[in-house]
């Protein structure tokens, strides 16, 4: 079945909130590390090699620091325009933002996921907000670049929330299963038009880290 369109979830490199544990919200993420930037370098460059015959026509970022860094460097590599999309971003943690996942999730019982019907502290939104949220982003984006190869660099929630997207699962109030999503992972959705004129979404590939040299990037 032939290609029609193509969308990219390149997880953001590693964070100095994720080395720290903290909560990297709107107010207190500060970007990648130096260990971050050398993966998406060698996530930009896997792109860039890969795009010979259906080049990617638009980036799309989140709008925190450090998916904001990680379009920065694929944009350059690609010579695209980053775009920042707010309702991209990832879930709203309210006063748990700058906190460490030990306290929050001690205090919540879990992971956002875990009660995705309740928000995991004062002023933020439940798990199943952002769902709702992240999957109009996603179709609005989807359907504005129709017939394109696209990329958003993104969170680890936002790659979650792409399967309860294409695979339409309804929003529950108990924890499903997730998704792994390492540091300039890709995660590769296609969309298929097969013999009947019908165009269907398909994982082609998820969490996709054969680009980073793991003699110079260990952890």
């Amino acid at each position: 079945m032939p290609v029609t369109s193509e969308l990219l979830l390149a997880r953001h490199g590693e964070a100095h909130c994720n080395v720290t544990g903290e909560v990297g919200g709107e107010t207190t993420c500060t970007g990648l590390t130096d260990h971050g930037y050398e993966q998406v370098r060698q996530l930009a460059q896997a792109l860039r090699d890969n795009q010979s015959e259906t080049p990617i026509t638009a980036l799309y970022t989140s709008p925190r620091q450090r998916t904001r860094d990680t379009a920065a460097v694929l944009g350059e590599t690609l010579s695209l325009q980053p775009r920042v999309d707010p309702e991209l971003r990832g879930l709203d943690h309210g006063d748990a933002d700058g906190q460490t996942w030990i306290t929050v999730k001690n205090g919540f019982g879990g992971r956002p996921q875990r009660y995705p019907h309740r928000p995991i502290a004062p002023n933020a939104e439940s798990w199943n907000a952002f769902l709702t949220r992240c999957h109009a982003a996603l179709r609005t984006i989807i359907e504005r670049h129709a017939d394109e190869r696209i990329v958003i660099a993104t969170h680890g929630e936002t790659i979650e929330a792409s399967f309860s997207l294409f695979y339409r699962l309804p929003l529950d109030e108990h924890e499903c299963a997730g998704q792994i999503t390492s540091h300039a992972c890709l995660t590769r959705w296609q969309q298929h038009r097969n013999r009947f004129g019908h165009d269907v979404w398909m994982l082609d590939t998820h969490n996709d880290t054969r680009h980073l040299d793991t003699s110079t990037n260990p952890r």
